[in-house]
């Protein structure tokens, strides 16, 4: 769960430079994301050239495919909240419909 940022007592409240360094917080882990998203897109590549691992773990290389479809969704969701959006506007594209569920879920729990 991600926990609000708070500001010590002792600093002053800046609203303006604390959205800019959010922005681009958002946008620095986005990338992150889809970093791995590419590792992982490129290690089941890999693998799906190898026909017994693909004749005995499909199941498993199927997850592959969900562990980035997930990153790249979650990576948008931060480009869309570093570009302005606010969270719902950013929540709403999401397509795949586990993510958008666990999203919508932490908003309500937080």
């Amino acid at each position: 769960m991600v926990r609000p940022m708070t500001l010590s007592a002792t600093a002053p409240a800046e609203p303006c430079a604390d959205a800019a360094v959010m922005a681009t917080l958002h946008t620095a882990i986005a990338d992150e994301l889809r970093r791995v998203r590419n590792r992982v897109e490129a290690l089941a590549e890999a693998l799906v050239g190898d026909t017994y691992f693909v004749e005995h773990f499909l199941e498993q290389l199927q997850a592959f495919d969900m562990i980035v479809q997930s990153t790249d969704e979650t990576a948008a969701v931060l480009e869309r909240l570093a570009a302005g959006s606010d969270i719902h506007a950013a929540i709403a594209p999401v397509r795949l419909g586990c993510v958008h569920q666990r999203l919508h879920a932490a908003l309500r729990e937080g």
